[in-house]
């Protein structure tokens, strides 16, 4: 809905306040007016209820007002000794239509000095729990977010298993839009496993349904920085059409802050020209230098007259390369015992066994168990992944004899943006140049530029858009220029040649930004492979996300506070005891 229709829909919801609470009013002392006028009739709700006036504030914050409108129903209904489970049921699955029942038709008395104590335990406890929820909530939503990174696109700047706390006021919070969603959870209810909002995500129905008209429109809080070229950012994925994040379905059309949130770095900022040469960010004909913590990483081929070993690459902590065991035989049970561990076997020209396996090969216990005799190949190159560290200790190797960086060459198509390969032959590496909007630019439209901005003008700014021929027609009318809206960016993952980026779905819109990565509070090592075999990586534990420099531990000062408050609390408590 636009501005104009929710001032509409709010006068509607005080007109059925008014209608349904007017009596009630006039039984607590106060006039029948009271109960007319917005926001005045809720400040004078609080007072009936003997609740602070602030919690007005918190029935028109978009999500917490959902947890707070029952919890102002109840307590309505409980100023006029309606206190029984029944009733409580009762007000809240009518969404507080039973305050109807009792202002009409119910001989209710103001109770004006009730008790706001919880009469049992079980009722304190809710109410405890209810109000840690609210506070949690407002927190989750408008200033910090817990995130954990769950791909290698980061590494190793962040690394798969690193716990984040997200920073919304930075860039500003975004004011959630679709406002019938369950709180602190995004697109999916756990355990459950269903959408955790309600709305019509069909493709077809989507602009038409009456529940998706409950959307609010993108508004943005003010915020002490703006997103800038080198920060780590959190964003709702443009691209996504997806019911969960890692789970392929039919596509779905999804409100924009319940898309799958991504993590990348931003390379280029609105207004700027961008290009990809040679796998290196150029802004405006200038190569991006990157911030002094950015572990970006590429493939490597290697080369040794001697034979490249895992070793070699494991002394440099290397990534996504692939290791090959040979073995003469292998019976069933060898070959169950393997299939956690493998990528896949198969007999060679000379009849052996080749196994194959990511980085971390076979574990030495399971070889001793399985009775295996294997012996590992050591090939003249092999592929890996690597930091300009690593590479530099590798080349430091007397056994290497050459580091060299795979790059897919200029005018070969790879699968990048605009996926229009005849006009754009664009791949990963060579990629560009391009144009990143700002609001209030204008561009030259036509058949050849329309592939790069039709996403922008149909998807993000909500024009319909068809291509004629020569002619480009934008909302029926023909087009040879367009003015854009809003600001648009272009994230990258620091691993170059292993993250589906901007390069794949194009430009990220600033309505689409979520916040930015602060803090680092845990990290885990082997995160993909269960619970148990999760192992703490310490240097990385309590770590600021920016800045320059080696990170920075502050685990100890962490454990120091919260060691001096609970003696603090200790002698406190034993003082008052005294």
């Amino acid at each position: 809905m636009d501005g104009t229709q929710w001032i509409i829909f709010i006068l509607i919801i005080q007109v059925i306040h008014f209608l349904g609470t007017w009596k009630l009013y006039v039984k607590a002392g106060r006039k029948a007016w009271e109960a007319a006028i917005p926001i005045y009739n809720g400040i004078v709700l609080m007072k009936i209820i003997n609740r602070p006036w602030w919690w007005v504030l918190l029935l028109f914050i978009p999500i917490i007002n959902l947890l707070m409108f029952p919890v102002v129903w109840v307590e309505t209904i409980r100023s006029f000794g309606k206190n029984s489970l029944l009733e409580t049921w009762a007000v809240i699955l009518t969404l507080g239509f039973y305050i109807y029942y009792v202002n009409y038709f119910e001989e209710v008395e103001y109770i004006e000095d009730r008790s706001l104590k919880p009469r049992t335990g079980l009722g304190e406890w809710v109410s405890s729990i209810v109000f840690a929820i609210v506070a949690a909530t407002f927190v989750h939503t408008y200033f910090i977010q817990p995130y954990v990174i769950p791909t290698g696109s980061l590494e190793r700047t962040l690394r798969i298993g690193d716990f984040l706390f997200v920073s919304k006021f930075h860039y500003g919070a975004r004011v959630p839009m679709t406002t019938m969603a369950a709180p602190m959870v995004h697109d999916t209810l756990p355990v459950l496993k269903t959408r955790s909002y309600l709305a019509d995500v069909s493709p077809e129905t989507y602009k038409t349904s009456w529940i998706n008209k409950l959307r609010l429109p993108y508004m943005r809080l003010p915020g002490f920085n703006e997103v800038k070229k080198n920060d780590i950012v959190v964003f709702s994925l443009p691209s996504d059409t997806l019911h969960q994040f890692f789970r392929a379905e039919k596509a779905v059309k999804k409100p924009i802050d319940k898309k799958s949130n991504y993590v990348k770095r931003c390379v280029g900022t609105p207004g700027d020209s961008l290009a990809v040469i040679d796998g290196f960010v150029h802004i405006n004909g200038e190569r991006l230098q990157l911030s002094d913590r950015a572990k970006v990483m590429y493939f490597y081929t290697i080369y040794s007259q001697k034979g490249v070993s895992s070793k070699a690459l494991a002394e440099v902590d290397a990534a996504d390369y692939s290791r090959k065991y040979i073995t003469a035989t292998l019976n069933e049970n060898q070959a169950n015992g393997l299939s956690p561990f493998i990528r896949g076997a198969y007999k060679n020209n000379q009849g052996q066994i080749e196994i194959i396996t990511d980085e971390k090969g076979i574990p030495a216990d399971a070889i001793r168990q399985l009775r295996l005799s294997l012996s590992e190949e050591r090939p003249f190159s092999r592929l890996a992944n690597m930091t300009d560290e690593m590479v530099e200790q590798l080349r430091n190797n007397p056994e290497i004899d050459s580091v060299i960086r795979t790059n897919e060459p200029k005018g070969k198509y790879g699968g990048s943006y605009p996926q229009k390969p005849n006009l754009y032959p664009w791949n990963n590496d060579n990629f560009g140049p391009i144009y990143l909007p700002e609001a209030g630019a204008t561009v030259e439209i036509n058949a050849r530029t329309i592939p790069l901005y039709k996403k922008i003008i149909r998807d993000y700014e909500y024009n319909d858009v068809k291509v004629s021929g020569q002619k480009v027609l934008i909302n029926g009318e023909e087009a040879n220029s367009y003015t854009f809206k809003q600001d648009y960016y272009w994230m990258m993952g620091d691993n170059r040649d292993s993250s589906e980026d901007s390069r794949t779905w194009g430009y990220v819109p600033a309505n689409h930004i979520v916040g930015k990565p602060v803090f680092l509070w845990l990290s885990f090592d082997n995160f993909k492979d269960g619970f148990f075999n999760w192992r703490p990586r310490w240097d990385r534990v309590f770590t600021t996300v920016g800045g320059s420099g080696e990170p920075v531990s502050y685990r100890w000062y962490f454990v120091a506070a919260v060691l001096g408050w609970f003696v603090f609390d200790f002698f406190r408590k034993r003082k008052k005891k005294m």
